[in-house]
């Protein structure tokens, strides 16, 4: 264990909040730019690209009529993009995204999740300040690669935050502080939402990225003086804290002698598999939301850019709320033994899939009663909030030794979502009309329940044999002492006849 200096016990005296707290607290800012960087052309494109004159063949409207308020609504940009071009460069952010979760995992259980944390979303950040350059003088052929770069930076973070967690959360709190750092995410696509609307009313739509890319650049200068890799490296956490998670987790220090991962154990684990059914699920009804709500509140609902930004946040605004309420009510149930880990998350993730999915579909049935159509959204994501109390913790229920693992492969495959659903629902809404858009919500319906009934049959929040290897490799080095000691009493044992021998002889 590395001692801590004596500058850092004095340093610590400083601090007010437990260090755990502070390293969620800046978790939940790193998800919370990561979402506002990547969402923020989600509001955006709407500003960049031609006003679509939408009517059905017969001549009838496709969509709802503005109101007399929003006759102040933007007739959009300068770019011909069509809804499947726009499709693509919406998803072309999730390919990057898929290709850093693994490696992302990976260093972040060998070397810590600190620097692979800070290092992706300072990338992140540096690609999302060069965006307007890259449409200004690339179009959309480099605004696609410039989104691919976003991704491959962004990729790191649910992984190293899972690291992260597992060493620095016990049990007890894991449902109230990981639904604080995932609830980020929530809280990025409000502001992200939010902001994006009030910025582009008031300013060119350069400014929307210069402003959350910036923000990036200073979340990694703070995270990088305040937040370590474990309580061990840690040089002013308070020993009164330390002793607590020693006390509640038993081993404060990372494991750096991991035998490789258990790649065959973790992949032909029932468990496993579905919880990468229920990310399939989530992310499907997600990506969907935070990718094109956007669009639905332009082309369908045809609000004005700043309500739509405001429309468009209020959604997850709900889903932060009851994220964090779904936290307590599990560690709460869990502690109280009234239920037991495995149950409380098939119960959150059921909740957080069944609801979503009837919701979203009845909003497209409530054409363009707006109040009901806000409504309807704000219920479905507000219910999807639950996920983060539910199958989001699972990871780290199963394996903290190979949490980041687990969450790179569960989070990589649920994002291959985030390229196919934002790309077909380009080419299922070519007139973006409100009946294209309802065969859309249909479709995530299915997949919303087909997955979550998957989940509910199978999980498990039990702590998984492929998580202790070293066990196995300590049992064969006990034989092996044992053996030894055998073999050395064998020796003793017959240099004592040799003695009796020559004892009796003399």
């Amino acid at each position: 264990m590395t001692q801590q200096p004596e500058w850092g016990i004095r340093f610590s005296r400083f601090f007010l909040v437990p260090q755990r707290v502070i390293l969620s607290i800046m978790g939940f800012f790193a998800i919370l730019n990561a979402y506002t960087m990547r969402i923020c052309l989600s509001v955006a494109i709407t500003e960049l690209v031609v006003k679509k004159n939408h009517t059905d063949d017969d001549g009838s409207t496709a969509v709802c009529v503005a109101d007399d308020l929003d006759t102040e609504s933007s007739s959009g940009g300068e770019y011909e993009w069509s809804e499947e071009l726009q499709g693509y460069i919406l998803s072309s952010f999730y390919i990057g995204y898929i290709l850093t979760h693994i490696p992302g995992g990976l260093l972040a259980e060998k070397f810590g999740g600190k620097w692979t944390l800070s290092l992706g979303i300072l990338s992140t950040a540096f690609f999302t300040v060069i965006t307007p350059l890259a449409i200004i003088h690339g179009g959309a052929t480099w605004l696609i690669v410039v989104r691919i770069l976003m991704g491959i930076g962004e990729g790191t973070t649910f992984p190293a935050l899972s690291v992260l967690l597992a060493q620095w959360v016990p049990i007890k709190e894991r449902g109230k502080l990981g639904a604080l750092v995932l609830g980020g995410g929530q809280v990025g696509t409000i502001l992200g939402n939010l902001l994006s609307g009030i910025l582009l009313d008031a300013y060119d739509w350069p400014v929307v990225f210069y402003f959350f890319g910036g923000i990036g650049l200073v979340w990694f200068v703070i995270f990088t003086f305040l937040c370590y890799s474990d309580p061990t490296t840690h040089p002013f956490i308070k020993p009164s804290e330390k002793e607590y998670l020693t006390k509640h987790m038993g081993s404060i220090g990372r494991n750096k002698n991991l035998p490789p991962t258990p790649w065959r154990a973790i992949l032909t684990s029932l468990p496993m598999w579905a919880l990468i059914s229920a990310q399939i699920g989530h992310d499907w009804g997600f990506y969907i939301m935070v990718t094109d709500l956007p669009k639905y509140m332009a082309d369908v609902m045809q609000f004005s850019i700043k309500a739509n930004g405001l429309y468009s946040s209020l959604p997850y605004a709900m889903m932060w709320i009851f994220s964090l309420g779904s936290g307590f009510v599990g560690d709460w149930l869990i502690s109280r033994k009234i239920m037991n880990i495995t149950n409380v998350r098939k119960m959150m993730t059921g909740l957080a899939a069944f609801g979503p999915a009837i919701f979203m579909v009845a909003a497209s049935y409530a054409g363009c009663d707006r109040i009901a159509v806000v409504s309807l959204f704000t219920i479905c994501m507000g219910l999807m909030g639950a996920f983060y109390a539910g199958m989001k913790l699972t990871p780290l229920d199963m394996s903290p030794n190979y949490a980041g693992t687990l969450m790179a492969i569960t989070n990589g495959i649920g994002a291959i979502t985030g390229v196919v659903s934002p790309s077909l629902v380009g080419l299922m809404t070519p007139n973006a009309s409100l009946l294209e858009w309802r065969l859309v919500f249909w479709v995530a319906f299915g997949v919303l329940v087909v997955t979550a009934i998957v989940y509910v049959i199978w999980a498990s929040g039990e702590v998984q044999d492929f998580n202790d290897p070293p066990r196995r490799i300590d049992f064969e080095a006990e034989e092996k002492e044992k053996a030894a000691v055998a073999t050395q009493l064998e020796s003793s044992e017959n240099l004592q006849d040799a003695r009796n021998i020559k004892t009796t002889h003399t």
